[in-house]
Protein backbone atom coordinates (compact mmCIF):
# COMPACT_ATOMS: atom_id res chain seq x y z
CA UNK A 1 0.00 0.00 0.00
CA UNK A 2 1.32 3.58 -1.24
CA UNK A 3 1.70 5.95 1.92
CA UNK A 4 -0.60 9.10 0.89
CA UNK A 5 1.78 12.71 0.04
CA UNK A 6 0.43 16.06 1.59
CA UNK A 7 1.57 18.79 -0.11
CA UNK A 8 2.20 21.39 2.20
CA UNK A 9 3.18 19.80 5.37
CA UNK A 10 3.22 16.24 6.72
CA UNK A 11 0.60 14.19 7.20
CA UNK A 12 -1.90 14.37 9.25
CA UNK A 13 -1.67 12.22 12.90
CA UNK A 14 -3.99 10.03 13.61
CA UNK A 15 -6.25 10.27 16.69
CA UNK A 16 -4.54 10.39 20.16
CA UNK A 17 -4.33 8.14 22.19
CA UNK A 18 -7.26 9.62 24.58
CA UNK A 19 -9.28 9.94 21.19
CA UNK A 20 -8.55 5.97 20.53
CA UNK A 21 -9.61 5.03 24.28
CA UNK A 22 -13.10 6.73 23.97
CA UNK A 23 -13.58 4.53 20.66
CA UNK A 24 -12.74 1.49 22.75
CA UNK A 25 -15.00 2.66 24.85
CA UNK A 26 -17.64 2.16 22.58
CA UNK A 27 -16.68 -1.08 21.48
CA UNK A 28 -14.33 0.04 18.28
CA UNK A 29 -11.89 -3.23 17.59
CA UNK A 30 -9.96 -1.22 15.32
CA UNK A 31 -9.33 1.52 17.54
CA UNK A 32 -7.97 -0.95 20.15
CA UNK A 33 -5.69 -2.64 17.66
CA UNK A 34 -4.32 0.73 17.77
CA UNK A 35 -3.85 1.44 21.15
CA UNK A 36 -2.12 -2.29 21.73
CA UNK A 37 0.07 -1.15 19.30
CA UNK A 38 0.50 2.47 20.90
CA UNK A 39 0.87 1.05 24.72
CA UNK A 40 2.00 -2.51 24.41
CA UNK A 41 6.15 -2.03 24.82
CA UNK A 42 5.52 0.77 27.42
CA UNK A 43 3.35 -1.39 29.63
CA UNK A 44 5.92 -4.59 29.19
CA UNK A 45 8.87 -2.49 29.89
CA UNK A 46 7.14 -1.35 33.14
CA UNK A 47 5.64 -4.91 34.13
CA UNK A 48 9.27 -6.59 33.18
CA UNK A 49 10.88 -3.84 35.91
CA UNK A 50 8.34 -5.02 37.98
CA UNK A 51 8.65 -9.01 37.93
CA UNK A 52 11.34 -9.42 36.29
CA UNK A 53 10.34 -12.91 35.44
CA UNK A 54 9.48 -12.68 31.51
CA UNK A 55 6.99 -15.41 31.47
CA UNK A 56 4.97 -13.47 34.17
CA UNK A 57 5.79 -10.19 32.33
CA UNK A 58 3.65 -11.28 29.33
CA UNK A 59 0.92 -12.82 30.85
CA UNK A 60 0.37 -9.24 33.34
CA UNK A 61 1.27 -7.35 30.28
CA UNK A 62 -2.22 -9.28 28.41
CA UNK A 63 -4.16 -9.17 31.19
CA UNK A 64 -3.15 -5.20 31.50
CA UNK A 65 -4.62 -4.95 27.84
CA UNK A 66 -7.42 -7.18 28.79
CA UNK A 67 -8.16 -4.66 31.63
CA UNK A 68 -8.21 -1.83 29.20
CA UNK A 69 -10.42 -3.26 26.67
CA UNK A 70 -12.90 -3.92 29.29
CA UNK A 71 -12.79 -0.96 31.17
CA UNK A 72 -11.99 1.53 28.57
CA UNK A 73 -15.27 3.53 29.61
CA UNK A 74 -13.64 4.25 33.28
CA UNK A 75 -10.58 6.13 31.71
CA UNK A 76 -10.85 9.76 32.29
CA UNK A 77 -9.21 12.84 30.48
CA UNK A 78 -9.92 15.16 32.62
CA UNK A 79 -7.52 13.29 35.05
CA UNK A 80 -4.74 12.12 32.88
CA UNK A 81 -3.30 11.20 29.62
CA UNK A 82 -4.32 7.89 28.01
CA UNK A 83 -0.94 6.77 28.49
CA UNK A 84 -0.53 7.55 32.59
CA UNK A 85 -3.76 5.70 32.79
CA UNK A 86 -3.00 2.48 31.21
CA UNK A 87 0.91 2.66 32.86
CA UNK A 88 -1.11 3.02 36.21
CA UNK A 89 -3.06 0.03 35.51
CA UNK A 90 0.05 -1.94 34.72
CA UNK A 91 1.47 -0.79 37.83
CA UNK A 92 -0.94 -2.32 40.19
CA UNK A 93 -1.47 -5.53 38.00
CA UNK A 94 2.63 -5.98 38.52
CA UNK A 95 2.77 -4.81 42.22
CA UNK A 96 -0.67 -7.35 42.54
CA UNK A 97 1.56 -10.37 41.01
CA UNK A 98 3.57 -9.96 43.42
CA UNK A 99 2.20 -9.64 46.52
CA UNK A 100 0.38 -12.78 45.54
CA UNK A 101 3.49 -14.57 44.92
CA UNK A 102 4.65 -13.79 48.42
CA UNK A 103 1.69 -14.34 49.79
CA UNK A 104 1.63 -17.85 48.28
CA UNK A 105 5.45 -18.30 49.19
CA UNK A 106 4.63 -17.23 52.80
CA UNK A 107 1.38 -19.80 52.85
CA UNK A 108 4.10 -22.55 51.85
CA UNK A 109 6.71 -21.62 54.24
CA UNK A 110 4.19 -21.63 56.85
CA UNK A 111 2.39 -24.95 55.63
CA UNK A 112 6.25 -26.61 55.91
CA UNK A 113 6.97 -25.22 59.34
CA UNK A 114 3.62 -27.33 60.18
CA UNK A 115 4.71 -30.03 58.74
CA UNK A 116 7.77 -30.16 60.78
CA UNK A 117 6.55 -29.19 64.12
CA UNK A 118 4.46 -31.24 66.30
CA UNK A 119 1.60 -29.87 66.72
CA UNK A 120 1.43 -28.08 70.28
CA UNK A 121 -0.71 -30.64 72.02
CA UNK A 122 0.58 -33.29 71.23
CA UNK A 123 4.07 -32.07 72.74
CA UNK A 124 1.78 -31.01 75.96
CA UNK A 125 0.23 -34.39 76.52
CA UNK A 126 3.67 -35.99 76.71
CA UNK A 127 4.61 -33.33 78.73
CA UNK A 128 1.76 -34.38 81.15
CA UNK A 129 1.48 -38.19 80.35
CA UNK A 130 5.24 -38.19 81.81
CA UNK A 131 3.98 -36.26 84.85
CA UNK A 132 1.03 -38.08 85.83
CA UNK A 133 3.42 -41.29 85.01
CA UNK A 134 5.91 -39.84 87.25
CA UNK A 135 3.51 -39.37 90.38
CA UNK A 136 1.55 -42.67 90.13
CA UNK A 137 4.83 -44.16 90.70
CA UNK A 138 5.35 -41.87 93.64
CA UNK A 139 2.33 -42.63 94.79
CA UNK A 140 2.06 -46.38 94.41
CA UNK A 141 5.54 -46.35 96.61
CA UNK A 142 3.23 -45.14 99.33
CA UNK A 143 0.72 -48.63 99.38
CA UNK A 144 1.95 -51.33 101.38
CA UNK A 145 3.24 -54.27 99.63
CA UNK A 146 0.08 -56.16 99.13
CA UNK A 147 -1.53 -53.45 97.81
CA UNK A 148 0.98 -52.33 95.06
CA UNK A 149 0.80 -55.96 93.97
CA UNK A 150 -2.58 -56.46 94.47
CA UNK A 151 -2.79 -52.62 91.99
CA UNK A 152 -0.65 -53.48 89.60
CA UNK A 153 -1.82 -57.32 88.88
CA UNK A 154 -5.29 -56.20 88.57
CA UNK A 155 -4.91 -52.90 86.69
CA UNK A 156 -1.46 -52.88 85.01
CA UNK A 157 -1.44 -56.61 83.91
CA UNK A 158 -5.16 -56.90 83.22
CA UNK A 159 -6.12 -59.84 85.89
CA UNK A 160 -9.34 -60.52 87.43
CA UNK A 161 -9.55 -60.37 91.09
CA UNK A 162 -9.86 -63.94 91.46
CA UNK A 163 -6.32 -64.69 89.15
CA UNK A 164 -5.04 -62.16 91.72
CA UNK A 165 -6.39 -63.82 94.80
CA UNK A 166 -4.98 -67.32 93.54
CA UNK A 167 -1.65 -65.79 92.20
CA UNK A 168 -0.93 -64.56 95.75
CA UNK A 169 -2.22 -67.21 97.64
CA UNK A 170 -4.65 -64.70 99.57
CA UNK A 171 -8.21 -64.88 100.14
CA UNK A 172 -10.71 -63.41 97.34
CA UNK A 173 -12.03 -60.91 100.34
CA UNK A 174 -8.89 -59.54 101.41
CA UNK A 175 -7.51 -58.81 97.88
CA UNK A 176 -10.56 -56.86 97.26
CA UNK A 177 -10.33 -55.10 100.58
CA UNK A 178 -6.49 -54.25 99.54
CA UNK A 179 -7.62 -53.66 96.18
CA UNK A 180 -10.17 -50.86 97.52
CA UNK A 181 -7.91 -49.04 100.23
CA UNK A 182 -4.99 -49.26 98.07
CA UNK A 183 -7.14 -47.56 95.20
CA UNK A 184 -8.76 -45.28 98.12
CA UNK A 185 -5.11 -43.85 98.93
CA UNK A 186 -3.69 -44.02 95.45
CA UNK A 187 -6.97 -41.40 95.10
CA UNK A 188 -5.69 -39.25 98.18
CA UNK A 189 -2.23 -39.32 97.00
CA UNK A 190 -3.05 -37.70 93.68
CA UNK A 191 -5.24 -35.79 94.55
CA UNK A 192 -8.12 -36.98 92.39
CA UNK A 193 -11.85 -35.90 93.72
CA UNK A 194 -14.09 -39.07 94.37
Amino acid sequence: MKEAVYIGGPAPAGPDLQELLSLVARGDQEAFSRVYDLVCGPVMGLVRSVLRDPAQSEEVTQEVLLEVWRSATRFQPSRGSGMTWVLTLAHRRAVDRVRSAQASSDREHRAALLDRTPAYDEVTEQVEGRLEREQVRRCLRTLTELQRQSVTMAYYQGLTYREVAELLSVPLGTIKTRLRDGLIRLRDCLGVDA
